[in-house]
C-alpha cells in the first residue's frame, strides 16, 4: 500500500518526465549517443576506399605502374690531379676520375597513348599503351666553367642515362641513336643513382668527341593513371595525345596548349631551362636529378570519373546535422500537436538514418551515386514517415517526412558543388535556425507535454 508521501511524489516525478526541458535534453543526449555510429560510418567509407585503391595497386603491378620518363643524361667521366697537403706542408698529387653530367640543350617529345579500362569485382583502373618519341641534341662541352681538362676526358667511358619508373612497362627493346650510330639499351644493375630505376646506353664517342650530338629514340610503353616527364632540355617540348576524355593535369607545370572534348585530349607543353630547379651541366655527385622527380615533372593522370567515396563521405560528415535536425523538427511537431513520442522511437528513428549512409555506401558501389542517393533517400523517408504516421496523425507525419527529404536534397545539392558549397550551406542553416528561434518563440517551456 503507497504511503501519503509516495503519493504525493507520484504527481511530481510526472511533471518531471513531461517537462519540455527534459526531453529537449534527452534529445540532445540521443544526438550526441548517434555520434558513435557516424565515426564508424566514416571509418567503413575510408575501409572500402583503401580496399578501391589495393585493388588498382594489384591490377597496376601486373600491368605497369604509374611512369615517368626522364633523360636522356650524358655521363662523361675525366681525370684530373687532386692536391693534397701533408702535416709537414708538402703537397702530394694525385689523380681521381670524377662525372660531369650534361643535359640536352633541345629534347623533344611526342606521345600517343590508348587508354584502357580493367575490372576487377566492382572495382576498375585506367591503363594506358603510349607510343613515345624522343629526339633532341647534346651542344658541344663548355669546359672553361667546370675547369675540366679537355685531355682528361675519357670519351670511350662516356654514359647516356635514361630513367623510367616502371621498367615492367617496356614492351620492346629500345635503341638508341646518337649521331650516326644505334646503340642498344641495358637496364642498370650498378650503384648509379641518377634515377630511381636507369637504362644505359655505352656509346663509342671517341670519333665524335665535343662536336655536338644528336639523339633519338622510340618507346613502346605501358603504365596506368598517370604518364610523366621530367623537363631535361635547356628547351624542353612535350606534346601528348589520348582518346581518354577526363584527364587532369598535373606537376609543376600546366600545358600552355590544351583541348578536352568527348573525343579525347591533345596538350602540348613548351619549357626553357630556367624554370628548372637544377644545372644544365654538374659534376660530382649524380642524385641531383632524382631528389627533383617529383618536384619538377609534369604530365597527365587518366581519372576515372567516380568519385562515390568521396560524395559519400562528404554525405557522412553531415549525418549529426540530419538527426539534430530531424529530431528539432519531430520535438517542435511533438509540442504543437500535443501528441507525445518516447526517446526509445527517437532512438529508432536515428537508427534508420544512421542505416542510410550504409545503404548509400553499398548502392553506390553498384551504381552511380546520383541513383544510390535517391534510393537510399527515398528508401528512409519512406521508413520514416510511415513510422511517424503510426505515432503521430497523418497529417504531421506527411510534413516531418517532406522536411527530412527537404534535409537531403539540400545536402546533396551541397556535395555537388564545389565553390559555392560553403556559401550555399551556411545560408541554409542561417535560414533553418531562423525558422528554429521562430517556433521556439511560440512554445510555453514550462508546459507540460502531456
Amino acid at each position: 500500500m503507497d504511503t501519503p508521501q509516495q503519493t504525493e511524489n507520484i504527481p511530481a516525478v510526472k511533471k518531471l518526465a513531461d517537462s519540455v526541458v527534459l526531453k529537449a535534453v534527452l534529445i540532445g543526449g540521443l544526438t550526441l549517443l548517434l555520434l558513435i555510429p557516424t565515426v564508424w560510418i566514416q571509418s567503413l567509407i575510408q575501409e572500402r576506399q583503401q580496399r578501391q585503391d589495393e585493388v588498382i595497386a594489384e591490377i597496376s603491378d601486373k600491368w605497369a605502374g604509374q611512369q615517368l620518363l626522364e633523360g636522356p643524361v650524358l655521363l662523361l667521366p675525366y681525370k684530373s690531379m687532386v692536391g693534397r697537403r701533408d702535416t709537414s706542408g708538402a703537397i702530394t698529387y694525385k689523380e681521381v676520375i670524377s662525372t660531369i653530367h650534361i643535359l640536352p640543350e633541345t629534347l623533344e617529345i611526342t606521345g600517343s597513348a590508348a587508354t584502357e579500362t580493367l575490372h576487377r569485382g566492382i572495382y576498375d583502373a585506367v591503363v594506358y599503351d603510349a607510343d613515345i618519341k624522343v629526339s633532341g641534341r647534346f651542344s658541344p662541352l663548355d669546359l672553361k666553367k667546370p675547369g675540366i681538362d679537355p685531355a682528361g676526358i675519357l670519351w670511350n667511358e662516356a654514359k647516356v642515362v635514361i630513367g623510367l619508373s616502371d621498367l615492367k612497362g617496356l614492351k620492346n627493346n629500345p635503341v638508341i641513336r646518337l649521331g650516326s650510330e644505334t646503340y642498344g639499351v641495358e637496364p642498370d644493375f650498378t650503384s648509379l643513382k641518377l634515377f630511381s630505376h636507369n637504362l644505359v646506353i655505352l656509346p663509342d664517342l671517341g670519333t665524335v668527341r665535343n662536336t655536338g650530338l644528336d639523339f633519338s629514340f622510340d618507346l613502346d610503353l605501358k603504365g596506368s593513371r598517370q604518364l610523366s616527364f621530367l623537363p631535361l632540355g635547356k628547351t624542353t617540348t612535350v606534346k601528348l595525345e589520348s582518346q581518354w576524355n577526363n584527364p587532369s593535369f598535373t606537376g609543376r607545370y600546366l600545358p600552355e596548349e590544351r583541348q578536352v572534348g568527348q573525343d579525347g585530349f591533345t596538350a602540348a607543353w613548351t619549357m626553357p631551362y630556367f624554370n628548372r630547379p637544377y644545372p644544365q651541366q654538374w659534376t660530382g655527385e649524380n642524385t641531383a636529378l632524382q631528389a627533383e622527380e617529383k618536384a619538377a615533372s609534369f604530365g597527365v593522370e587518366f581519372l576515372l570519373p567516380v568519385d562515390q567515396y568521396q560524395k559519400t563521405m562528404r554525405s557522412a560528415k553531415y549525418a549529426v546535422l540530419i538527426i539534430l535536425l530531424t529530431f528539432a523538427a519531430l520535438f517542435f511537431s511533438e509540442f504543437l500537436g500535443k501528441r507525445k513520442v518516447h526517446p526509445f522511437q527517437y532512438l529508432l528513428i536515428g537508427a534508420a538514418m544512421i542505416i542510410y549512409y550504409i545503404l548509400l555506401l553499398s548502392f553506390s558501389e553498384q551504381l552511380d551515386f546520383n541513383t544510390a542517393y535517391l534510393i537510399a533517400s527515398a528508401a528512409t523517408v519512406i521508413l520514416i514517415g510511415a513510422f511517424l504516421a503510426a505515432i503521430l496523425n497523418k497529417r504531421s507525419a506527411a510534413a516531418l517526412a517532406a522536411i527530412l527529404s527537404t534535409f537531403y536534397v539540400f545536402i546533396f545539392v551541397l556535395i555537388q558543388l564545389q565553390d559555392l558549397a560553403l556559401l550555399l550551406g551556411s545560408v541554409g542553416l542561417f535560414l533553418i535556425v531562423a525558422v528554429m528561434m521562430y517556433f521556439s518563440a511560440k512554445m510555453d517551456w514550462s508546459r507540460q507535454l502531456s
